[in-house]
């Protein structure tokens, strides 16, 4: 019998705020492996869920953004993905949750149930409250009633999916909440937790002082004022207060796994789509290539692999590889994937692995004010190229909050060329528009 699969897929989750979760932390993570170094090679919601299904790059699926063209559903080609493997292998495949940002109506190829948020290009692929929702090919409108919050109807949905699964078929559940995405709303049984979470200390590159070396659209930036920072605080509780309703279905989910006998043959992941900036830098968004941004929780359980549990691993690992992994343990076919199978680090192997990937990015628009960028990230630095000549360079190691940009730094030149010829090799095909 193949392996159970549970993806579980958080939106604009930081890495710090994993701690949060006590199911995640007792039942995932006690029994599996943290990943340390997980990143995005695109910090922006459509093109990392793009990656997630495809196992591929944006410069590879050409879904670089979340509206079109060149991002947003209608430019994802869905015919061959995580979901059209496993099905076509005997799975029974369900999504529940946010799909790509500009989804409307239809089931896409391999999804033999479909429980997916439906929204218009501008719309974030999902919402808390007052939400169209598509169920099965109909759609359907919840309102402003306790009973209608997303994450708690998700939940229901999905822990509906795994004990209604016939046992002699194996199971691929993809779980996607809104959570905790802004506008952080959280449940109403959960207004009033973490009042005394101030996040402190701070990091040097909070309300970074002296931007100077920065690209334009940072230098662009007033420094926060003492109000914005109390409503970045404020939007920072309520982003743990919406991940409490998130915990308590993973939760759910593993009960019904364990009732049902799959618990002991299912492979959980549980990550977030990219992170998010809350101040560091003077920005309180994502898409830019810093660390907050990039870097996301990323806890896997396999009982039959993970045997070392409470594990962390180092490998520089990516939203790219867990397709491959799916595919590797179910063995089915994952054609044309970018991504590399991290079977062997659930077992604590040290096989060869990759030392640096890109980051890219393509200018989305009016409300995007970060240019068009190629990088590369390697386990110690980290080098980034604007499409107006503006660069960043960064040495991690002495320096892993970004706030000394070396990129015209006399001493560090042979660093900058170094990183910028490996950028132009793994930034290929570069995104539209954009010449080195």
């Amino acid at each position: 019998m193949p392996p159970d699969i549970v993806f579980i897929v958080t939106d604009d989750m930081r890495l710090d705020q994993l701690r949060a979760m006590p199911a995640v932390n007792s039942r995932l993570a006690a029994n599996g492996v943290t990943f340390t170094n997980a990143f995005v090679p695109n910090p922006w919601c459509c093109p990392s869920r793009a990656s997630i299904l495809t196992g591929t790059y944006s410069h590879t699926n050409r879904v670089y953004r979340n509206t079109a063209p060149y991002g947003g559903y209608a430019s994802f080609r869905d015919s061959s993905t995580i979901a059209t493997w496993l099905d076509g292998s005997g799975y029974h495949t369900g999504l529940i949750g946010k799909y790509l940002n500009g989804y409307r109506s239809g089931i896409p190829p391999g999804w033999d149930e479909w429980h997916a948020f439906s929204g218009g290009e501008s719309n974030e692929g999902g919402a808390y409250y007052d939400y169209d929702f598509v169920n099965d090919g109909v759609l359907s409108h919840r309102g402003n009633m306790p009973s209608d919050y997303s994450t708690d109807v998700l939940a229901d949905r999905a822990e509906t999916f795994v004990r209604d699964t016939p046992s002699r078929e194996p199971l691929f559940l993809y779980f996607a909440p809104f959570a905790p995405h802004g506008p952080s709303t959280p449940a109403a049984r959960h207004v009033t937790a973490f009042p005394s979470a101030d996040f402190k200390p701070r990091p040097p590159s909070f309300n970074e002082p002296n931007v100077r070396d920065k690209p334009g659209y940072i230098r662009s930036i007033p420094q926060l004022t003492h109000a914005e920072i109390r409503a970045v605080d404020d939007g920072r509780r309520d982003m743990l207060r919406t991940l409490l309703a998130v915990d308590e279905a993973v939760d759910r989910v593993l009960t019904a796994l364990a009732d049902t006998g799959r618990l002991s043959s299912t492979l959980i992941l549980f990550s977030s789509d990219n992170g998010m900036l809350r101040g560091e830098h003077r920005w309180t968004s994502k898409v830019a290539p810093y660390e907050e941004a990039i870097r996301v929780p990323l806890v896997i359980r396999y009982d039959p692999l993970t045997l070392r549990g409470g594990a962390t691993d180092g490998h520089l690992v990516l939203n790219i590889d867990w397709a491959p992994t799916v595919a590797d343990l179910a063995e089915v076919r994952a054609p044309g994937v970018d991504g590399k199978a991290m079977t062997p680090l659930l077992t604590g192997r040290h096989p060869k692995w990759r030392r640096a990937f890109p980051i890219e990015h393509l200018k989305g628009g009016a409300g995007d004010s970060v240019p068009t960028y190629c990088a590369v990230r390697t386990r110690t630095a980290k080098y980034v190229a604007y499409s107006n000549e503006e660069e960043e360079l960064y040495n991690l190691t002495r320096d892993p909050f970004e706030v000394h940009n070396l990129a015209d730094d006399r001493a560090s030149r042979h660093l900058k060329a170094s990183l910028r010829a490996r950028a132009r090799a793994l930034c290929d095909p570069v995104p539209p528009g954009f010449s080195w």
